[in-house]
C-alpha cells in the first residue's frame, strides 16, 4: 500500500570549510552567502517537509514555504537550502528570522541552492554546475517565496569585492564538478566579509604562548577577546586605566575572565576588525583605541 511505503529521510548537509581568501581558479562558482537559517525541502508521496540543519521537522514554522513546495511540478525531491527574512531591496536580515517564524511566516523566503533527490533519482553524484542546472529546471522563475541562488563561474575576488560592497555576510565558492557528500568539506568554503564596530574596553588578556587578547563589551555585555597588537602608544594609554577590580557591569564569562587580566577602568573604546555576521567576534583584531 502506498502509505506503507518509506518517506525520503533527511540528509546531513554539505559543510564549507571557513577560509579568508576566494579561489582564482576557473574550476570554482561563486554565490551569496545568505544569512538566515540552513534548510533542507523535502517532498515524497506524503507531501512536503522542512527540516532545520539538524533535522529538525519545522514544517509548522515555515509552512507558507512548505504550502509553495507543494506547487513545484515534481513528484518527489530533496532540496537545499537557506531560510531568510528579505527585506524589501531582498536582503537577509538574521534579526528579523524569529520574529517572522513566529507571527509573520509568510514574509519568510526559502533560497534553493542544490538539489540532492528529483522524482526518484538521488542526484549527489553529479558535478555541482549540473545540480545547479536541474535544480533551475524545477524552481524557475524562482521570484516568489521559493527563490534560485545565482551563482558565476571564476572571477572570485571581483565577485566577493561585490559581496562586500553590498554589505552581505560573505560568499561561497564550489568547486564546479564536485558532488555532494555530507558533512565538512574543501569542496566548498565561505568567505566572510569583514565589518568594522566599535566597542567598550574592558581588560588586556596576556597568557605565555597565546596572543594577547582584549577584552570588550557592547551595551555592557561581553561581546568577544579580539586580538591586541600592543604598541608604546597603546601601553601608554592603557597604563593611566589599569585597575585591580573587575568590571562591575559586564557579565564577562568565567573562562574568560580567568587568567592574567589588566582590567580597565571605563572610558575607552576599541575600533575592532572581525568577520561580517557573527553573534559574537570571529577572527577579531582591534584597530585602534579612543578615549570615549
Amino acid at each position: 500500500m502506498r502509505n506503507e511505503e518509506p518517506r525520503l529521510k533527511f540528509i546531513k548537509p554539505m559543510e564549507p570549510r571557513l577560509v579568508m581568501e576566494p579561489p582564482l581558479s576557473d574550476d570554482w562558482l561563486h554565490e551569496i552567502k545568505y544569512d538566515g537559517f540552513r534548510t533542507q525541502l523535502t517532498r515524497d508521496w506524503a507531501g512536503v517537509r522542512a527540516f532545520s540543519r539538524n533535522g529538525h521537522d519545522w514544517s509548522k514554522r515555515y509552512w507558507p514555504v512548505v504550502d509553495a513546495g507543494e506547487k513545484l511540478p515534481a513528484k518527489s525531491f530533496i532540496i537545499d537550502g537557506e531560510m531568510i527574512a528579505p527585506e524589501p531591496d531582498g536582503r537577509p536580515n538574521f534579526h528579523a528570522m524569529h520574529s517572522r517564524m513566529t507571527w509573520n511566516a509568510e514574509q519568510l523566503a526559502f533560497v534553493a541552492f542544490d538539489i540532492l533527490h528529483l522524482d526518484g533519482r538521488d542526484l549527489r553524484a553529479l558535478p555541482a554546475i549540473e545540480r545547479k542546472a536541474i535544480l533551475w529546471g524545477l524552481v524557475k522563475p524562482a521570484t516568489a517565496i521559493i527563490q534560485y541562488s545565482q551563482h558565476v563561474e571564476g572571477g572570485g575576488d571581483a565577485f566577493f569585492d561585490a559581496v562586500d560592497k553590498m554589505d552581505l555576510e560573505g560568499v561561497v565558492s564550489k568547486r564546479r564538478e564536485s558532488a555532494y557528500r555530507s558533512g565538512p568539506t574543501d569542496a566548498w568554503v565561505k568567505i566572510k566579509c569583514w565589518e568594522i564596530g566599535e566597542f567598550e574596553l574592558l581588560g588586556i588578556k596576556r597568557e605565555e604562548g597565546k596572543r594577547t587578547e582584549a577584552i570588550v563589551a557592547r551595551n555592557g555585555k561581553y561581546a568577544g577577546s579580539p586580538a591586541i597588537s600592543l604598541t608604546k602608544e597603546i601601553r601608554e594609554r592603557l597604563l593611566k586605566r589599569v585597575r585591580d577590580a573587575r568590571p562591575p557591569e559586564a557579565a564577562v564569562p568565567t573562562a574568560v575572565a580567568e587568567g592574567e587580566i589588566e582590567w580597565l577602568s571605563p572610558g575607552l573604546k576599541a575600533t575592532v576588525r572581525s568577520l561580517r555576521g557573527e553573534a559574537k567576534l570571529r577572527h577579531g583584531s582591534v584597530k585602534s583605541i579612543r578615549e570615549a
